[in-house]
């Protein structure tokens, strides 16, 4: 039996944000909500609230946001995959997120309704508040 995960979905809309890799993090990436910023050697990505991210940056908007609700042992074993198991054998597109402290689960605001229907008859359980 997999693990029953609480989730919380974060309000507002959500996007992912690409720059060049060498950009310097602008400061319209920071402030209220979930929000990620990774780099690698052909990329700077930038998860935040969608209204933050000016219409000149190359993005893709309409996410929502699912936080689960742990804490996770980093040795702790199959957490992300009891959640995006039922989504991805049922065609839900997703985009993770892991932290320090927790994983957020981004999945396409046309998509929500089916991907909470799909975790609950998993058996996770789902809660709407905010940040």
């Amino acid at each position: 039996m997999a693990k029953s995960i609480k989730l919380k979905i974060l309000p507002q809309a959500y996007a992912v944000a690409r720059l060049e890799p060498q950009a310097a993090i602008p400061d319209w990436a920071d402030g209220a909500g979930f929000v990620s910023i990774s780099r690698t050697d052909d990329e700077l990505s930038i998860v935040c609230l969608e209204g933050r991210v000016p219409q000149s940056v190359r993005k893709d908007a309409g996410w929502t946001c699912l936080k689960l609700l742990g804490p996770f042992e980093f040795a702790e074993t199959g957490v992300i995959l009891s959640v995006i198991r039922p989504l991805s054998e049922n065609g839900v597109g997703i985009f993770v997120v892991s932290t320090f402290d927790g994983d957020h689960l981004l999945v396409k605001t046309s998509d929500l309704e089916k991907a909470v229907t799909l975790l609950v008859q998993a058996g996770h359980s789902l809660s709407e508040s905010g940040c």
